[in-house]
């Protein structure tokens, strides 16, 4: 099974608004790296627009994309956060979130003014901000004798790999991150030295 080597995000944060019929649209697009994140920032927005009515919200998380959510808090099913994630989905971007607030403005849209609105609004902020291409990275956890550390480092630099935690002692141990695709070869190169262990770490 070939594994996923690279995604695309956004860059940073961006805001937009479209207008329909005296109702404001206000769509706030961010990067975020897992759910609680993005929750953190919901509630953010909601203490930033009390008054609005809605705040309907999309999220893709995971290097495939493979979690996602939707809410149209109190909108008829249907009309906002999936809209929202239709645009999320169209440049096939993950590990972001839009959240779109509504201001009413007295005019019933319908539902596919709605739909309109919530895609568009959704659209614009993603606009304004550039499309980034992320490496997808894997852990390993190295266990070895304490001797062989020189070594140890010299291929951790070499293949550009960033220390998340170290125990040095007489048996050490070290987790490090690196680009997925570059897992098998430098576990390959590891597992030559005597006293090393390898783990991926999931």
């Amino acid at each position: 099974m070939s594994q996923q080597e690279h995604y695309y995000s956004i860059q940073g944060p961006a805001t937009a608004e479209f207008k329909d019929r005296g109702s404001r649209f206000i769509a706030f697009a961010f990067p975020i790296a897992d759910a609680e994140e993005f929750k953190k920032k919901l509630n953010d927005i909601r203490k930033e627009h009390p008054k609005a009515v809605h705040h309907c919200f999309a999220y893709r998380l995971g290097p495939a994309g493979e979690l996602f959510r939707v809410n149209d808090d109190g909108e008829p099913s249907g009309t906002a956060g999936r809209p929202i994630l239709g645009q999320i989905d169209s440049k096939g971007l993950t590990s972001l979130g839009i959240v779109v607030v509504r201001y009413f403005g007295g005019t019933l849209l319908g539902v596919p003014g709605l739909i309109n609105a919530y895609k568009t609004a959704a659209a614009l902020a993603l606009q304004l901000t550039p499309m980034v291409k992320k490496t997808v990275n894997a852990s390993l956890e190295i266990e070895f004798d304490y001797t062989l550390l020189n070594e140890i480092m010299r291929l951790i630099k070499q293949y550009s790999c960033n220390i998340i935690k170290k125990d040095l002692q007489l048996f050490s141990r070290m987790i490090i991150s690196l680009p997925i695709a570059a897992v098998d070869e430098l576990s390959a190169r590891l597992g030559e030295f005597r006293n090393v262990e390898v783990k991926r770490l999931e």
